[in-house]
C-alpha cells in the first residue's frame, strides 16, 4: 500500500564516544586530517563502507558510526596502537616550531599574513571549492601550517558550494546542488562574550550581516563569513549559498561580504596583519576598508592608499578574461553606494583604481593591482603574459620591466603523494618530508630498484582501475546503461596480466583547455587505442561550469565517442571529479595529458601531482610545464605561434600529440622484455619524479612568497606607517605633484653617443632633461645595454647604469638639467643602448610603481 503525501521525518541516533577514542572528535575538527592519511585510515578501519558512504568526512562519520562499531574499536589492541601512534605524530606536528628559515624573514610575534580568497579546497568533505583556484589555496594553506608561518585565512562558508555533477544517458551534464549543515563541516561558531561574533557590511538600503566560523587547519586558523542568520532578508542570507552562483549582483555582493566583512573579522578578533594577500580579484574590496580605517585616523585617501598597498600582494591567476570579474560602473555605484557615502571614501576616485582604459567598466583585477604594491603570476609564462595584459596599470613601461613578478604554484606533497610512495620513501629516505626543497636530495629516487618502484605504480594502478570500474557500475546502473556496455567498457581495467597504458585528463572542461584536440584525427586514434597487443585507455573526468554551454558540449562529445561500440572501453567518461577521485586517478595513471591552447594555462598543477606519483606529463608547453619539463622527465609538445589560425594551430599541435604517442610513448611503455616492465620507462618515470617533486611542491611556493613577498611587504609596511605614517603621507603628496608636472617632461640629447670604442674604454653618455618643475632628485635616468642576440632565447637582461645630474648645468638648455655618466660596454662586439627617465622616490615599493617613462 503507496502512502501518499506523507511527511517523513529523519532521526539520526549518534553514538557515545569511548574516553578510550575520546580524541577522534579533536581529530575529525582539524583540517590536518585532509592531508594526513594516518588519521584518515582510522576511521576506515572502524567501518569502511560507512566511511566511503559519508565521502571521507571525519564528523559525519562519527555521527553515524554504530555503538558496537565504536566499542569494538576501543576494545582492539592493534586499533589503539594505531591511535595512540597517530595522536603522538598529531600532537607532535602541532608542538613543532618554525624554522629559522622562517623565523629569520617573519617573526611570528609581531608579524602575521592574511590571506583572502573565494574558495578554499582542502578536502572533498569541506565542499567549499570549485577548482584550481581553491585546490592551489587549500595547499597553501598546507604549507603555511607545515611552515609555521604566522597566517591566517580568511573566505566565505557556502552552504551548498559548487554543484554536484551527473552525467546522464545522452552525455548531458547535470548539476544539483546539496545543503551542507554546519555541523556536518569541520568548523566552529566563533564566539565573543558568550555570543557568536558576527560582523556588519552596509548594502543598498540594508545591512547585511554574517557570524564566523573558524576552521582549524593544523598550526593556522581559516576563518569564514556566513550570511545564513536571522537579522537578514531571505534574499541576503542566501549571499553564501553557492560558490560562483547567482548573477552579477550576486557576485559583487559576495565580493564586498569578502574583502570588507572580511577585514572587518580579523579586526573584530583583535588579529592586525601586517601583510595581506589577495588571492585573485574577489577580495580585492578589502583595498577599500583598509583605506577606510585608515581615514578613521585621520589620513587622506590618497595617503591611505599608499599605507596599505605597500604592505599587500596582488596574485592573478588566469589570462582568460571570464576568469577576471567585470562590473558596470552603474552596478559598482549602486552597490557600493552606502557603503562609501558611510566610510567618506569618493566613488570616482575608487572607480578609477578598477577602471580599464577601454570602456566604462569596473575590473576587480585593476582594483587589485592599483591597491597593492607586489603583485605576481603563477608561472614563468604566466607572468609575462598576464605583465602584457596587464600592462595598461603602468602604460608607459614595457611590460617585461613593470612590476608584475611571477612564482610558480606548487602542490602539497603530504595530500597528495599516494601512501604506498610516502611508505617506500619512508625506507628509501627517512628524512624525505624534510627536504622538500633540495633537488640534490631527491636524486635517492634512482637508487630505488626498479622492480619495486614499479610493482608501487602497478599497485596503485590496480587500485585506479577498482575504483573506475565502481564509478561506471554507479553511474550506468543510474542511466539505465545494459550490464554488458558497463563490462565491455571496463574489460582493459580489470585485466592485470595486460596491463594496459592508461592516459588520464581531468580537469575542468573549459574549452581553451582543449579535451578533444587528441580526437581530432579520430581513425588514427582508434587504431593506436584498440592495438591488440599494445592497447591503450583514455579516461576523462571534470566539469563544466553551469553556464558554460560550450564547456557541456565538449563532455557530450566524449560521452558520445566512448560509447561508440568501436572505442568502448578504450575511452572513458568519469562524473562528478572530486579530489577523492582526483588522488586516486594521479596516482594511478601512466600518462597525465594536458593539451591547453598557449598560452591560457596560467599554471595548472594537476601535471604535477601526478608527477609526484610517478606518472609522465604529456602536456603543451604552458604554465609551470615549460619551466619542468628538461627533455627527460615526459614529452612536449611546442605551441605554435599565437598569430597563427587558431584552426591549423590546433591541427598541427593534434599531430605533434599523435605523433609522440605513436612513436614515442607507446613503444616505451610496451618495451618489456623479459622483467614484465620496461627499464626505459621506469628511468623516465623516476627522472620525473625527482625533478618535480622537490621544485614544484607547496613548501616551495610558499617560501618563495616569503622571501620575495611576504617579508618585504612587512618591511615596507613598518616603513610607511613608521612617525605617524610620515612616509606615506610624503609619498602620496611627491606622486600628486609628479602626476601633475610628469605631461611636461621631456628628453633630449646632450652629447652623442660614440659609435665605436675599445673594449676596455669608457664612454661617456650625457643628456638634458626638462623636469617641467621637477627636481632633479626627483627623477631617474638610466641607460640600458643589451648585446645583440637575434633570435636567441638565452639573451642576457640588459645591464643598467645611472646617469647623475650636474649641479652647475653646465652648456644645458634653459628650464633643462644634464645628466651624465661614464661606462665601460658590458659585452664584446655590437651591443645596443637606450636612455631613459622615470620619476623616482625612495619610499617606493617598486622604482617603476608609477608606470612613467620616457625614453630618448
Amino acid at each position: 500500500m503507496k502512502m501518499r503525501n506523507a511527511t517523513v521525518f529523519k532521526l539520526e541516533a549518534r553514538p557515545s564516544i569511548h574516553d578510550a577514542l575520546g580524541r577522534l572528535d579533536e581529530l575529525a575538527n582539524d583540517l590536518f586530517y585532509s592531508w594526513d592519511h594516518g588519521v584518515r585510515s582510522l576511521f576506515a578501519r572502524i567501518d569502511l563502507r560507512l566511511w566511503q558512504k559519508v565521502a571521507h568526512n571525519p564528523k559525519l562519520f562519527l555521527r553515524r558510526v554504530a555503538q558496537d562499531q565504536l566499542d569494538a574499536a576501543a576494545e582492539d589492541r592493534a586499533f589503539l596502537a594505531e591511535y595512540r601512534r597517530i595522536l603522538s605524530s598529531y600532537d607532535a606536528y602541532l608542538e613543532a616550531e618554525p624554522g629559522p628559515e622562517v623565523t629569520s624573514l617573519l617573526d611570528p610575534e609581531a608579524t602575521l599574513v592574511a590571506y583572502f580568497c573565494a574558495e578554499f579546497g582542502f578536502h572533498e568533505s569541506f565542499p567549499i571549492y570549485s577548482g584550481g583556484l581553491g585546490i592551489l589555496a587549500g595547499d597553501h594553506c598546507k604549507a603555511a601550517s607545515d611552515l609555521g608561518l604566522p597566517f591566517v585565512a580568511v573566505g566565505l562558508l557556502y552552504q551548498q558550494g559548487y554543484f554536484i555533477q551527473t552525467i546522464d544517458a545522452k552525455g548531458q551534464q547535470i548539476a544539483r546542488y546539496q545543503s551542507h549543515f554546519s555541523d556536518e563541516l569541520p568548523i566552529s561558531l566563533v564566539e565573543q562574550d558568550g555570543a557568536p561574533l558576527t560582523v556588519s557590511v552596509p548594502f543598498p538600503g540594508r545591512t547585511v550581516h554574517a557570524m564566523v566560523w573558524e576552521a582549524r587547519v593544523g598550526h593556522i586558523r581559516l576563518y569564514l563569513l556566513d550570511t545564513h542568520v536571522e537579522e537578514n532578508s531571505a534574499e541576503d542570507r542566501e549571499l553564501t549559498l553557492q560558490l560562483y552562483g547567482g548573477d552579477e549582483t550576486t557576485r559583487i555582493s559576495q565580493e564586498m561580504l569578502l574583502g570588507i566583512g572580511g577585514v572587518r573579522t580579523l579586526a573584530a578578533l583583535g588579529l592586525k596583519p601586517s601583510v595581506w594577500h589577495i588571492n585573485e580579484g574577489h577580495a580585492a574590496f578589502l583595498i577599500l576598508e583598509r583605506c577606510r580605517r585608515s581615514m578613521a585616523e585621520g589620513m587622506d585617501f590618497e595617503a591611505a592608499l599608499e599605507l596599505n598597498a605597500g604592505s599587500t600582494l596582488f596574485t592573478t591567476h588566469t589570462p582568460v578574461p571570464a576568469g577576471h570579474d567585470i562590473f558596470s560602473r552603474e552596478l559598482v555605484h549602486h552597490n557600493l553606494g552606502t557603503y562609501l557615502s558611510e566610510s567618506g571614501l569618493d566613488f570616482e576616485a575608487v572607480f578609477q583604481l578598477g577602471s580599464k582604459t577601454s570602456g566604462d567598466s569596473f575590473n576587480m583585477t585593476s582594483l587589485g593591482l592599483r591597491g597593492s604594491r607586489f603583485h605576481n603570476g603563477v608561472s614563468r609564462i604566466h607572468g609575462g603574459v598576464a605583465s602584457e595584459m596587464e600592462g595598461e596599470i603602468w602604460p608607459q613601461v614595457p611590460p617585461w620591466d613593470n612590476p608584475l613578478g611571477y612564482i610558480t604554484n606548487g602542490v602539497h606533497v603530504p595530500t597528495f603523494l599516494a601512501p604506498e610512495w610516502s611508505s617506500l620513501f619512508d625506507i628509501q629516505a627517512p628524512t624525505w618530508k624534510s627536504e622538500l626543497r633540495n633537488p640534490a636530495f631527491w636524486e635517492f629516487v634512482d637508487k630505488i630498484p626498479d622492480y619495486h618502484y614499479w610493482s608501487v605504480h602497478k599497485a596503485l594502478k590496480q587500485q585506479m582501475g577498482d575504483y573506475i570500474v565502481r564509478c561506471l557500475r554507479r553511474q550506468h546502473r543510474r542511466n539505465g546503461t545494459g550490464h554488458s556496455v558497463t563490462e565491455r567498457m571496463s574489460r582493459q581495467l580489470v585485466s592485470p596480466e595486460k596491463d594496459t597504458m592508461v592516459i588520464g585528463f581531468a580537469r575542468r572542461f573549459a574549452t581553451y583547455k582543449r579535451a578533444t584536440l587528441i580526437f581530432s584525427d579520430l581513425d588514427r586514434l582508434e587504431r593506436l587505442l584498440t592495438d591488440p597487443d599494445r592497447p591503450v585507455v583514455l579516461v576523462f573526468a571534470g566539469k563544466a561550469h553551469p553556464k558554460d554551454k560550450p564547456g557541456q558540449q565538449l563532455i557530450r562529445v566524449i560521452h558520445d565517442l566512448a560509447m561508440q561500440p568501436a572505442l568502448m572501453g578504450h575511452v572513458i567518461l568519469l562524473e562528478d571529479y572530486d579530489q577523492a577521485m582526483a588522488r586516486r586517478l594521479l596516482s594511478g595513471v601512466d600518462v597525465w595529458l594536458n593539451t591547453p591552447e598557449y598560452p591560457k594555462e596560467a599554471s595548472g598543477t594537476s601535471g604535477e601531482k601526478a608527477a609526484l606519483n610517478g606518472a609522465l606529463n604529456l602536456s603543451v608547453l604552458d604554465g609551470w610545464w615549460g619551466e619542468g619539463y628538461n627533455g627527460k622527465n615526459g614529452w612536449a609538445i611546442n605551441p605554435r605561434s599565437t598569430e597563427l589560425d587558431a584552426e591549423f594551430r590546433n591541427r598541427e599541435e593534434s599531430r605533434d600529440l599523435l605523433d609522440l604517442i605513436e612513436y614515442e610513448v607507446i613503444p616505451l611503455y610496451y618495451n618489456r622484455a623479459s622483467q614484465g616492465y620496461s627499464k626505459g620507462w621506469v628511468q623516465r618515470s623516476k627522472a620525473s619524479m625527482k625533478s618535480i617533486t622537490p621544485l614544484f611542491n607547496s613548501q616551495r611556493m610558499v617560501m618563495d612568497y616569503v622571501e620575495r613577498f611576504y617579508h618585504p611587504a612587512t618591511v615596507q609596511g613598518d616603513k610607511l606607517a613608521a612617525n605617524g605614517y610620515r612616509l606615506a603621507t610624503e609619498l602620496a603628496k611627491w606622486k600628486r605633484r609628479v602626476r601633475q608636472d610628469w605631461p611636461g617632461v621631456t628628453l633630449s640629447v646632450h652629447q652623442c653617443v660614440t659609435a665605436q670604442c675599445l673594449h676596455n674604454e669608457e664612454i661617456p653618455l650625457s643628456v638634458e632633461v626638462h623636469l617641467n618643475g621637477l627636481q632633479p632628485d626627483d627623477v631617474r635616468v638610466e641607460c640600458l645595454v643589451t648585446p645583440e642576440c637575434t633570435g636567441s632565447h638565452d639573451c642576457p637582461g640588459p645591464d643598467r647604469f645611472l646617469l647623475s645630474h650636474e649641479e652647475a648645468d653646465k652648456g644645458a638648455q634653459p628650464g633643462t638639467t644634464i645628466y651624465s655618466a661614464r661606462i665601460l660596454p658590458p659585452y664584446p662586439g655590437l651591443q645596443s643602448l637606450r636612455i631613459r627617465v622615470y620619476p623616482y622616490h625612495q619610499g617606493l615599493t617598486h622604482p617603476l610603481e608609477m608606470g612613467a617613462m620616457i625614453w630618448l
